[in-house]
């Protein structure tokens, strides 16, 4: 295939992906405001009247951690499943079968340009903008990479172990603890902070909260970790990938 033909087909699948996830659903596309307002209300709700936070503008300080954490957990779930839910188009066109998963995980991008529309609208009318917002593309471009890889690792592993899809479920609930979504990072004891810098999730959260909420520059070694992360999942993802998936045809 040629490169115009891979973009047209990338173009495709995650039209068709996002078509389908909204097929039916009377809301559409503004479940994507609404879930992680109800979220933010919640969180708002229990860590402000019943376990006091004393966090200043915490509705900010939430969607910080609330919106990135949201797009990992769907697009890390639906890009695992994605082999497997895609069996008949995989068996009937010689697609490159590395194309469902990151499609998949783009197809979720749709969904986060919304809630980052959101969050920096909080953002705007609460702290305004500042000259550091130009880091928000790189942190959320990371972001992306790693779930990409990720999303091929465990796609991969789907195709062969049915049982990887609530695997993921279950570690995505465990990451909600051992992400600052709703706490802030410099509560974690200091024998703990290695959870933080080999979880790049955590670090897009506190980059966003260093951006949006504190108005500083996102902090360089963090910034680092990050790239070294996402580039080592996306390239470990894509090896593994390639190795298995001359054995998906049997498996699906």
């Amino acid at each position: 295939m040629w490169r115009g033909d891979y973009l047209y087909l990338i173009q495709n699948l995650v039209v068709k992906d996002f078509k389908i996830r909204y097929r039916n659903m009377s809301l559409g596309v503004l479940w994507s405001l609404l879930n992680p307002v109800v979220m933010m209300s919640v969180y708002y709700f229990v860590f402000t009247q019943i376990f006091k936070s004393g966090i200043t503008n915490y509705p900010l300080f939430l969607m910080c951690g609330i919106v990135p954490f949201s797009f990992f957990t769907v697009a890390w779930g639906t890009g695992t499943t994605s082999i497997v839910d895609n069996a008949g188009l995989i068996k009937r066109v010689p697609v490159p079968r590395e194309v469902v998963p990151v499609t998949t995980v783009l197809s979720c991008c749709i969904h986060l340009l919304v809630q980052v529309a959101l969050l920096l609208a909080i953002g705007i009318f609460t702290k305004g903008i500042n000259r550091y917002w130009f880091w928000l593309p790189v942190v959320w471009g990371l972001e992306i990479l790693f779930v990409c890889g990720l999303a091929l690792l465990s796609a991969a592993f789907n195709v062969f172990v049915r049982d990887t899809r609530y695997i993921v479920e279950s570690a995505t609930w465990v990451l909600l603890f051992l992400v600052p979504v709703f706490y802030d990072s410099n509560l974690m004891p200091e024998q703990y902070r290695w959870i933080y810098d080999v979880n790049p999730i955590a670090a897009t959260v506190v980059s966003l909260r260093k951006i949006v909420w504190e108005a500083q520059p996102p902090v360089g070694a963090t910034l680092w970790k990050m790239v070294g992360a996402s580039l080592t999942a996306f390239l470990v993802g894509l090896v593994v990938f390639h190795r298995l998936k001359p054995m998906f045809y049997e498996h699906i």
